[in-house]
């Protein structure tokens, strides 16, 4: 039906009902009299007719959609009877300097009766004579009876082609429990979720406590990827009821989400500060970590961001997913070069002079680099070392070094090469104008070569899963997380710091893969886990600071400064001038034993 004649039809409608509602009010109450024949009738009748349709217009009765009628399409009706009545006790005051008060009280009441019930019986058509084929439907349980587990519940049962049947609600509210909420009941608390799930078969499970603490809802999701359903959770309250997203912006959970961390709140002034109308080059700007402090760099409207990597391809994504979004102000630079080179970097800050550098540029994984440790020395030693007295020279305000915790104690290639990258930033910032700083953070959850691709990649070829071994643990954060926290260190620095970056407990790689297997859709016995062994130069826990070795409290939320003491720069020289022609036995030991030695400041002994 098009609007004109939805329109038209409504406006007949109504006018049929507002001469109906005056005169059954009259006759009511005077049966005997001739309504035709009565002057007071007839004018009430015109001003009523008129008053009405111009009062439902203002109110929009004519333009909404009455089959998803709800207590706001009620309330607009009230208002609108209410006040056309009021002009025809208006009107009959000025003309007969009378008010028949009880006629047009009762065609008030006819007056909204009627109006309503032509508007709600659309819904009731509706709902009544509407096919559905719920055969093939998925029946959804919903965690959360309060406004945004009703709003779900309501989308779902009014778009039946989601192919969602909403089934039961669970509530920690006691009041609630044997309510009914749009004829959905409401069992229990979110203590029964796994025997709720099983006993009503539920194909889907929908958290809608969008205001519940961050470590909470972890919890609570763990429960419901327990129970092997595919769960999902709605965006913020806020999003929903300000109609930015709907039902179908409903997302699966992460495994991100299962980490439990509140949002760490930056300190947007400060950052501002550093980077707005400021140059930003980024080492490693088409890697994981670099690429995303581009983004969260781009946010601040710098003048320049100087994309710095040796790989064309990456560089080329992130240049052109930065263009989609940068503002007029920002100019990007994309740059083809290797840290490896010296006379290539030093040219390239001299001709840019970034305010601030973010050294991202690494080889990070460890058995690689184990059988290839020549290539972690030049990228990780000499190449932090090429950038870093570039930046020196220059006299470049700013430089952050991108480190990681494998740096403590390490036992490994990777790990030590990047304790001695972070050795070369803390003896730079002895002397030099620069303010170095490095920031040292665990596993980052999806970047390239980490864990979480490499399951996900097994779980959908139907497995095994590989983990190296049952106790090994890890420190996790995501990519948006880490990158945002090594720009807050970045503010933090005055020189020569080693940040670390507070990751919340670590977790068993055997959970994080069964989760991922749940998050999948999959049972933990459809999909085998099969361990592996470690790894050369693996360790079964990874290290952060403890008490006594960290400052008394963090200088930031989630940020902690080590007390470290750099290698000596003659020691440093003498190393770094043998590392090059050592043979890989040698190299090994060497670099090890020299990262192993300075890092007693920093590092917690490894668990027996």
């Amino acid at each position: 039906m098009t609007m004109k004649k939805r329109m038209t039809m409504l406006f007949l409608l109504d006018s049929l009902i507002v001469f109906l509602s005056i005169f059954l009010g009259y006759y009511i109450l005077r049966p005997d009299i001739i309504i035709l024949q009565d002057g007071i009738i007839l004018m009430s009748a015109l001003t009523i007719q008129i008053a009405h349709h111009v009062i439902a217009w203002h109110y929009g009765l004519y333009r909404k959609v009455w089959a998803y009628a709800s207590i706001g399409e009620l309330r607009a009706i009230f208002k609108s009877v209410t006040f056309t009545i009021a002009v025809v006790a208006i009107a009959q005051l000025v003309f007969t300097k009378d008010i028949h008060a009880r006629a047009l009280f009762l065609t008030w009441m006819l007056h909204i009766l009627l109006i309503g019930g032509s508007r709600l019986s659309w819904r009731i058509t509706r709902d009544t004579f509407r096919k559905t084929d719920e055969q093939g439907m998925k029946r959804v349980m919903i965690i959360g009876a309060g406004q945004a587990g009703m709003m779900v519940a309501r989308q779902l049962l009014n778009n039946p082609e989601s192919g969602m049947k909403p089934i039961l609600f669970l509530d920690d509210d006691r009041s609630k429990k044997g309510l009914e909420l749009y004829g959905i009941k409401i069992v229990g608390n979110t203590r029964h979720i796994e025997e709720n799930a099983q006993d009503n078969n539920i194909d889907k499970i929908i958290i809608a406590i969008p205001s519940m603490a961050r470590h909470e809802l972890t919890e609570l999701m763990k429960q419901c990827v327990a129970t092997g359903v595919r769960t999902q959770m709605i965006p913020r309250i806020e999003d929903l009821m300000t109609g930015k997203v709907s039902v179908n912006d409903i997302r699966d959970v992460k495994i991100e989400d299962l980490l439990g961390r509140d949002e760490v709140q930056l300190d947007m002034k400060a950052i501002e500060k550093k980077l707005t109308n400021k140059s930003i080059l980024i080492t490693g700007a088409g890697g994981s970590i670099g690429s995303e402090i581009c983004r969260q760099v781009n946010r601040f409207t710098p003048k320049k961001i100087i994309l710095l990597g040796h790989g064309e391809n990456s560089i080329y994504l992130i240049e052109r997913e930065l263009r989609e979004k940068v503002s007029p102000e920002t100019e990007i630079v994309p740059v083809i070069a290797d840290v490896k080179d010296r006379q290539r970097i030093f040219d390239i800050v001299s001709e840019h002079h970034p305010d601030v550098i973010y050294h991202a540029a690494a080889h990070k994984h460890v058995p690689l680099m184990e059988a290839n440790p020549m290539e972690a020395v030049k990228n990780n030693i000499f190449g932090t070392k090429n950038v870093a007295e570039a930046a020196d020279t220059f006299g470049i305000p700013h430089f952050v070094l991108v480190s990681t915790d494998k740096a403590v104690n390490p036992p490994n290639v990777m790990g030590a090469t990047k304790r001695f990258a972070e050795m070369v930033v803390q003896n730079l910032a002895k002397n030099s104008k620069t303010k170095f700083a490095a920031v040292r953070f665990g596993n980052v959850l999806g970047s390239r070569g980490s864990v979480v691709p490499l399951f996900k990649t097994q779980i959908a070829a139907g497995g095994p899963v590989t983990v190296t071994d049952p106790r090994m643990t890890r420190y996790f954060m995501t990519i948006p997380e880490a990158s945002r926290l090594v720009i807050q260190a970045g503010t933090l620095a005055s020189g020569g710091e080693v940040f670390v970056l507070d990751m919340g407990e670590p977790v068993k790689i055997v959970d994080l893969a069964k989760n991922l297997i749940r998050l999948s859709g999959y049972a933990e016995n459809e999909i085998e886990i099969k361990y592996s062994g470690i790894r050369p130069g693996e360790k079964l826990y990874e290290e952060l600071l403890n008490e006594s070795e960290r400052q008394s409290e963090y200088v930031y939320p989630k940020i902690y400064v080590g007390k470290a003491t750099p290698i000596s720069e003659l020691e440093m020289e003498y190393v770094m001038d043998k590392l090059r022609d050592m043979g890989i036995s040698e190299l090994k030991t060497t670099l090890i034993g020299i990262a192993n030695r300075k890092v007693v400041e920093l590092g917690v002994k490894m668990p027996v």
